[in-house]
């Protein structure tokens, strides 16, 4: 085996461990952000189905014990270890080119650019396989009961009809037909679209069965771009901070200490989320919502991004942001603890 090709195995080796270690640490944080995320805005009068963080981390806890918190998780196991692999891969092949270009004079620093171009570049490959991936799982995280009470995207918009309904009906008087019919409607369109998943390999097949690779993919432009910025932030921070510490205590970056590689992980996860959030809320409204034009709520991100605006304001696009940034500390510095502390057994 080549040397390029043994040092792409020990990336994706290490990719994989920092992988598992995120998903053990962050999945309840991300359940309870993709649940706020994808809750629907409440009718007028009625409270919303969670009050906040703590409320939705109450009732998960109350309805489904810890195992709610873990919804979906075999599918980020076995995927974001997939992803990070990925991520890393391509990051270090990314780093390697540039520094071939950069030629000897730059002791193998890359400028920011080429860090966050690096970055980048591993975010759009990672995306073939997270776009599915958190499709799936968000899928999963949203399901909170039996299959007669799981809402879907169409049930939503049926519930939203109810009640658009019943206020125009009150004007003309007629409000028990109006609430039957919209009622009637509600239920069909629910029914026709809402599926329960018993599982991941589940989900996938029902999903594949009807609505082929498309369902599959269903989000993938804007987790595209997501992962493209996203990415793009999360590595130029991470190793500008590791590229300044080598610089100012004169060491190799096997040499920095835990403690730093903990810290910049976190910093590179603040540096990710706090660029990206109100895409990352568009992708999962777009990737919980219904399958089919008569099912739909969203005909596209931007018309997800106009409606979110119009019905929940700015603060709309922040929703379940406190757990997210919460997560994105411990998450992302075992991230590349797991990482830099593989790569240095392997070498």
């Amino acid at each position: 085996m080549s040397s390029d090709s043994m040092r792409a195995v020990k990336d994706c080796a290490s990719g994989t461990i920092g992988g598992f270690l995120q998903v053990f640490v962050g999945q309840p944080f991300d359940t309870v952000k993709v649940r706020l995320q994808t809750m629907p805005a409440p009718l007028p009068g009625q409270a919303p189905k969670y009050t906040g963080t703590l409320d939705c981390v109450k009732q998960t806890l109350a309805k489904e014990g810890i195992k709610g918190f873990y919804k979906g998780t075999t599918t980020p196991l076995v995927g974001v270890g997939a992803c990070v692999s990925i991520q890393f891969v391509t990051l270090q092949a990314m780093k390697r080119y540039y520094n071939d270009k950069n030629g000897s004079a730059a002791n193998g620093f890359l400028t920011n650019s080429q860090l966050y171009i690096a970055g980048a570049a591993s975010g759009i490959t990672n995306s073939i396989i997270s776009g599915p991936v958190e499709h799936i799982r968000t899928r999963l995280q949203v399901q909170t009961g039996a299959p007669a009470v799981i809402e879907s995207g169409a049930a939503k918009v049926a519930s939203i009809a109810v009640g658009n309904a019943a206020e125009a009906a009150v004007a003309t008087s007629n409000v028990q037909n109006a609430v039957k019919v919209a009622a009637e409607s509600a239920s069909s369109n629910a029914a026709k679209n809402a599926l329960f998943f018993t599982g991941p390999v589940d989900a996938l097949q029902k999903i594949y069965a009807q609505h082929g690779l498309r369902g599959i993919f269903k989000g993938q432009a804007v987790t595209m771009v997501r992962e493209f910025q996203g990415y793009g932030a999360y590595f130029a921070a991470y190793e500008y901070l590791v590229q300044r510490a080598m610089r100012l205590e004169n060491k190799e970056r096997s040499e920095l200490s835990t403690v730093k590689v903990v810290a910049y992980g976190a910093c590179a996860g603040y540096a990710m989320w706090t660029t990206v959030y109100p895409i990352d809320v568009i992708k999962s409204k777009l990737q919980t919502d219904g399958f089919t034009s008569s099912t739909r709520q969203y005909s596209s991100a931007i018309d997800c991004a106009r409606q979110t605006l119009a019905k929940e304001g700015v603060a709309g696009f922040f929703k379940g942001f406190a757990p997210c940034i919460l997560r994105a500390a411990p998450a992302n510095a075992v991230t590349f603890l797991g990482f830099e502390m593989a790569m240095r057994l392997l070498r």
